[in-house]
């Protein structure tokens, strides 16, 4: 407090040096008269006391307390106290707040009621923005009015990007201020604009504004970049290659903000549309792969014959569908490289992806230009059917088959090298015989014919075959073959009469002789001439000769054998005649335990006995019902020829003792304890399943 008024500033705790090195922003605010807000200085009247509080000061003169706002120095309350009392004394009670002031009669005490409800807008006309905006608090209108005042003040200024920010935030119009960008030609103050409003959005909530914010930045972020190539091209230089690459950044930058990834995703036609219309390829490109688009980029860069890129891209996304598709194209320019990516995609070095189906890949191997073949490189079609084969053991008949049609265009060896490890099981083979037989055919593969015919079962034309060749060691291995000894002989007779006829060579033919067990020396006579000598067959011819009386020595041996054993089926069946057997009144039926002389009765061997009724009844349920229906039909006939008490013709005996012949032999074949019946029902309980209940109560 001074003389002309009230010296006040911030205290600078820093350590400084200098004018300024202990108060900062210091400013002096006069006094002011009785009665007036002008700042005319008096002289006349000083201050008894003074107090001070965030944003005002307090003067107490004799009869009055005056309330001066610090930042505007105009007073903004005044208390008129009674002239008969004396006041002496103002100060502020730091932790209530309250102000006390102490008089002759008496302490006043004052309390500060929302000191700074109107600061903010005494920060506004001051133009402190930022210091009125947070005196604002949460209250969005004094926010809005603030925003709207700073950025009127910025788009005077010509400050307009920075504008743009601050007008986004206001509750103004959209119309309204795009319309004063565009009128002012300010499309990168639009552009901050829209960016600043697109971010206030919830794409989710306002899909068709986000929608029209996107397509318009877009649009603007397009035009901007084709002003700066236009620039580029006309002025021939680099000088906005920089500029441009910045704006380009920026761009792709907006593109990949994950807050309109939904809207982008849903539209994104329409961006497509108006990057297409631009010309702007690249960006296109970058569009799609943002949008997972792979097929338009791929699509791109195999236009522009970047088959590595193409490649890295179907490597990376790994899509079947993609490699199915631009597969064809790679194979004609990057056989190798597109056969690798094909490996590397393959179950066995990416377990977790999807496996490639190489059946479908099949077009992709046709579109191989051979002629593009260097001398000693690798056939790369036939390369990855090996890999399916060996490394992949696929089985598909279709890969089996193609690489069949290779390797007999390519490398006959390698067929026949892969027709043997196939082996010569027709239904284990992994290929189609007939067309292997075919194609091998048409290309005069001799061998890999034969070992397909021996495949297919077909030894004769395997056989025919090697010998029109004059492969001996194939004909004879492929005659050595059938199971059968007629086929095998057969086509051994082949050799040899290939031998004898068609070499006409004697020596040969003693070789197959002696190599075959199955031929003899009178088997190949035949084939010679009628005048040739014997001499070379004299050993052949001596040794059959020998062959043929053991022979018929063995032969005797067998006859005598056969002799004698009939005689001794003969001589058993005489005494099986002679043998009886003895039945005593006391012996019982082996079933029902009733005297066995009772009623007719079977007598065995092994001395069971049995009623005939009894062992009937027994067997019957055992029989087959063809049988038994049989069993019933014989016992009905012998019952009703059968009379007791008369005599029955000739004729009648003789039918009835047939009846019970066939009958004994249906029932009475062997003992039921003895014979095969009894084994089989070995595994057959003691007690029927439906007579347990009642045996173990007869137990209890």
């Amino acid at each position: 407090m001074a003389s002309p008024g009230i010296y006040c500033g911030n205290i600078d705790n820093t350590v400084r040096s200098g004018d300024d090195s202990v108060i900062l922003n210091h400013k002096l605010i006069e006094y002011q008269q009785d009665g007036s807000n002008s700042s005319l200085t008096t002289t006349s009247v000083l201050p008894n006391s003074i107090a001070m509080t965030e944003f005002h000061i307090l003067v107490l003169s004799e009869n009055r307390l005056r309330v001066i706002c610090t930042l505007n120095e105009k007073q903004v309350w005044e208390d008129v106290f009674d002239s008969r009392d004396q006041v002496k004394n103002i100060w502020r009670d730091p932790v209530k707040g309250y102000i006390w002031i102490n008089a002759k009669k008496g302490v006043y005490r004052y309390k500060v009621v929302q000191e700074s409800r109107n600061i903010w807008k005494i920060l506004l006309d001051m133009k402190e923005y930022d210091k009125a905006r947070f005196h604002c608090g949460q209250d969005q209108e004094k926010l809005d009015i603030v925003n709207r005042q700073q950025a009127n003040s910025l788009f005077e200024a010509g400050k307009y990007e920075t504008s743009a920010q601050y007008y986004a935030q206001t509750r103004m119009s959209f119309e309204e201020i795009t319309l004063k960008f565009i009128e002012a030609n300010k499309e990168v103050a639009l552009r901050g604009y829209l960016e600043k409003k697109l971010d206030n959005y919830r794409p989710e909530e306002n899909k068709v504004q986000a929608i029209m914010l996107v397509t318009w930045l877009v649009e603007i972020w397009l035009n901007q970049l084709g002003k700066l190539s236009d620039q580029m091209d006309s002025d021939g230089s680099n000088k906005y290659e920089q500029e441009r690459e910045i704006l380009q950044e920026e761009f792709r930058l907006f593109l990949a903000k994950g807050n309109i990834r939904s809207v982008l995703n849903e539209n994104k036609s329409i961006i497509y549309d108006l990057i297409a219309s631009h010309g702007d390829v690249k960006d296109l490109v970058f569009f799609a792969d943002l949008m997972k688009d792979y097929e338009k980029v791929i699509s791109h860069q195999l236009q522009n014959h970047e088959f590595e890129k193409a490649l890295e891209q179907l490597e990376r996304v790994g899509d079947a569908r993609l490699v199915y598709k631009f597969s064809p194209l790679l194979m004609q320019h990057v056989p190798s490289a597109t056969v690798d990516l094909w490996q590397t995609l393959s179950p066995y070095h990416n377990p977790r992806r999807p496996p490639l189906d190489p059946k479908k890949l099949i077009p992709s191997l046709v579109q191989y230009d051979v002629r593009k073949l260097q001398s000693g490189q690798t056939h790369d079609a036939i390369r990855f059917l090996e890999y399916c084969i060996r490394t992949l053991k696929n089985k598909d008949q279709t890969i089996h088959n193609y690489l069949i049609s290779l390797y007999a265009d390519f490398d006959p060896e390698k067929l026949l090298k892969y027709l043997r490890v196939q082996g010569q099981e027709a239904d284990a083979v992994n290929y189609d015989l007939k067309y292997a037989l075919r194609l091998c055919s048409e290309k005069n593969l001799h061998k890999a014919c034969i070992h397909i015919y021996s495949t297919m079962g077909l030894y004769s034309e395997a056989v025919n075959l090697a010998l029109e060749q004059t492969d001996m060691s194939l004909a004879q291995e492929n005659a050595q073959k059938p199971e059968e000894y007629d086929e095998r002989k057969k086509l051994w007779l082949d050799v040899a009469r290939h031998v004898v006829e068609k070499q006409k060579n004697i020596d040969s033919a003693m070789k197959v002789l002696k190599d075959c067990d199955l031929l003899k020396i009178e088997d190949i006579l035949p084939f010679f001439p009628d005048f040739v000598t014997i001499d070379k067959f004299k050993e052949a011819i001596t040794k059959s000769l020998a062959e043929y009386n053991e022979h018929i020595n063995s032969l005797k041996a067998d006859m005598n054998e056969a002799t004698k054993s009939a005689d001794q089926i003969r001589q058993q069946i005489q005494d099986f005649r002679k043998k009886s057997g003895t039945v005593r009144t006391t012996d019982k039926c082996s079933l029902c335990s009733f005297p066995l002389v009772t009623r007719s009765f079977y007598l065995f061997p092994c001395h069971h006995k049995f009623h005939s009724d009894c062992l009937i009844a027994e067997v019957l349920p055992s029989l087959s019902s063809s049988i038994r229906a049989t069993v019933e039909e014989l016992q009905r006939k012998v019952a009703s020829r059968e009379d007791a008490f008369s005599i029955t013709s000739n004729t009648s005996t003789s039918f009835t003792q047939s009846a019970k012949a066939e009958l004994d032999e249906l029932v009475a074949a062997e003992c039921i304890y003895c014979g095969e019946q009894i084994i089989r029902t070995i595994d057959e309980p003691f007690i029927a399943l439906d007579e347990y209940g009642a045996a173990t109560e007869d137990w209890d």
